[in-house]
């Protein structure tokens, strides 16, 4: 990556009016790589253009409005938006990590193709989830990890940076939620390209509801468990 080109960090919403500016004012606060912010919302109506009106920051930031529906749809709306050299999936509520953007990117740097943020190695934590959605998310992480081979200890998060050269190589057939997160992770994987994590810091929101459903999206996430264990030992090396 040339200096001077951004990283676009992709926002997904859905009246996020309550939780985007601190989120924005961290990442501006904190961040100190070039980067582009693209909020990608569902409707004309959404609370989060609302509070961006009088918003001014240092950091450019567009709004690009859906092209498919829900989550997942926003986000890859934001992926096909992106000229950029890698790609950061970042939620709307997130006020907390922006500080290891920059590490991020610095991995990147380093020829990695995908960066973890991680709760599950030293530094990292996660905090005020819910019992039974902890132990679902650390048992699938610590047996794709330990059992499966993948060189992540945090298999389901859906803040990452991914590579253009991920992103344009890799078709995404998810088409649930965040799960294209896992499916990017496991590919990239499967092709062998560089794989590195940085510790970070989860919250159970206190403004708004989550989007993030464990047990709706638990068949299409499976899907990409089962690859994950089919292709290290099965059919090692492909995607």
């Amino acid at each position: 990556m040339k200096n001077g080109q951004f990283v676009d960090i992709v926002i997904p919403v859905y009246n996020e009016g309550g939780n985007i500016i601190s989120t924005l004012k961290a990442l501006e606060a904190e961040v100190s790589s070039p980067v582009r912010i693209l909020i990608c919302y569902d409707s004309d109506d959404d609370s989060t253009l609302e509070a961006l009106k009088d918003f001014e920051s240092r950091i450019e930031i567009v709004t690009v409005k859906n092209r498919g529906r829900y989550a997942h749809g926003a986000v890859m709306t934001g992926f096909r938006s992106s000229a950029a050299p890698a790609v950061i999936s970042y939620m709307a509520d997130d006020d907390y990590n922006a500080g290891i953007i920059d590490a991020m990117i610095r991995e990147f740097h380093r020829g990695s193709e995908v960066v973890c943020a991680s709760r599950f190695i030293s530094g990292g934590s996660m905090t005020g989830c819910p019992w039974l959605k902890a132990v679902i998310v650390r048992l699938v992480s610590h047996t794709l990890h330990y059992l499966g081979g993948l060189p992540a200890h945090d298999a389901t998060n859906a803040f990452r940076l991914f590579s253009r050269r991920l992103v344009n190589a890799v078709n995404v057939e998810s088409t649930e939620g965040f799960v294209y997160s896992l499916e990017l992770l496991a590919k990239c994987h499967r092709l062998g390209w560089k794989i590195s994590e940085v510790p970070a810091r989860w919250f159970e929101r206190k403004e708004g509801k989550s989007r993030f459903k464990v047990f709706a999206w638990a068949p299409a996430y499976l899907r990409w468990y089962f690859y994950v264990f089919v292709t290290t030992y099965l059919r090692p090396n492909r995607v």
